[in-house]
């Protein structure tokens, strides 16, 4: 569900199913509308997923990884060039790492393998739509990894843009991996006052999501037990 200023569920989450099995691909869009998500298109390649999509709305697009026509990597851009306010999650049959890296470099903000339970699916929709990173269980140390890799190499940055005490705050939450709903509840302030804070940060730091923003914050050492708020 789409959240209002207090959290509060208001309009149903637009979703597209992108998948090249069609029994697969509407057994996804099935668990989804009777979750309560409004699933406005189903389509089994990639052109026609971004051929489709300015029709379709969609807030969160599943994505298979392997399609006839086109990767999953290669729509992941399309779809964000079009639209960056689209929210891809991967959901693929491969959990290895650099099919991982390479759809979370290409702009996807969460990644699920296909034997996760309908509920997980649901679950990491819902927490898509509302810009939180998912990862099935695994995948999201192998992520955090390859991001302090990143950040020890030589040619990190080293500059930190000036941010406020909240913003610091806030950041610090993020890269410990708590939602915006929990950062809220933790600051005792609204959802959409958290949201706005990420934006304002986003900004300053020059990032896209919220991918990139964990990272950053992986960088300057903010996910560790000494730096707690």
């Amino acid at each position: 569900m789409v959240e209002d200023e207090d959290g509060a569920p208001t309009t149903p989450v637009r979703v597209m199913v992108v998948d090249d099995h069609p029994i697969w691909g509407n057994a996804v869009a099935r668990d989804l509308a009777e979750a309560g998500y409004d699933v406005t298109a189903v389509v089994g390649e990639g052109t026609q997923a971004i051929r489709v999509a300015p029709a379709a709305r969609p807030d969160v697009v599943v994505l298979d990884l392997q399609l006839p026509d086109l990767s999953g990597v290669e729509v992941v851009r399309r779809l964000i060039a079009t639209d960056p306010a689209i929210r891809v999650l991967m959901l693929s049959a491969s959990g290895e790492q650099q099919d991982v890296l390479d759809a979370l470099k290409a702009g996807a903000l969460g990644y699920l393998v296909k034997s996760a339970k309908a509920a997980e699916l649901i679950e990491a929709v819902a927490r898509t739509a509302a810009g939180d990173p998912v990862f099935t269980v695994g995948l999201a140390g192998l992520v955090l990894g390859e991001y302090r890799r990143l950040a020890a190499a030589p040619d990190a940055p080293v500059d930190t843009p000036r941010l406020t005490e909240r913003e610091t705050e806030v950041l610090r939450l993020v890269a410990k991996g708590l939602s915006y709903r929990q950062i809220a509840e933790r600051l005792v302030v609204s959802h959409r006052t958290v949201q706005n804070h990420v934006q304002n940060i986003l900004g300053k730091l020059q990032l896209h999501n919220r991918v990139e923003l964990t990272r950053y914050a992986i960088e300057q050492g903010l996910d560790s037990p000494g730096a707690s708020t």
